[in-house]
């Protein structure tokens, strides 16, 4: 979470503005890049223990599939979404007032 910061000091180059749009252009980029991969990996899995569950076992899976990837989303995104806010929570920087 600190490099975030870090990279988008180097890039703002001491403005506070272009600084917390960084910070969240940053985090937003990153948090979404990492949703993609979780995802197609839980896509992937749960296609593997369809084929599994069909095929060998042969349990029918074919009825909740949609409702378990669904859930499985939909947690992704709570965690995702969280890790994000505090990415940008922690990174943000506000305006100094002077007296």
């Amino acid at each position: 979470m600190k490099r975030i910061g870090i990279a988008a000091s180097k890039i703002s180059k001491g403005n506070t503005i272009l600084y917390n749009a960084y910070v969240v252009l940053i985090s937003v980029l990153f948090s979404l890049f990492i949703f993609i991969v979780a995802g197609a990996t839980v896509v992937f899995a749960l296609a593997i223990i369809r084929y599994v569950g069909n095929e060998i076992i042969g349990v029918e899976f074919e009825t909740s599939w949609q409702s378990i990837l669904a859930v499985c989303m939909a947690s992704l995104t709570v965690v995702v979404v969280l890790f994000n806010v505090f990415a940008i929570l922690k990174n943000v920087r506000l305006p100094r007032i002077q007296d």
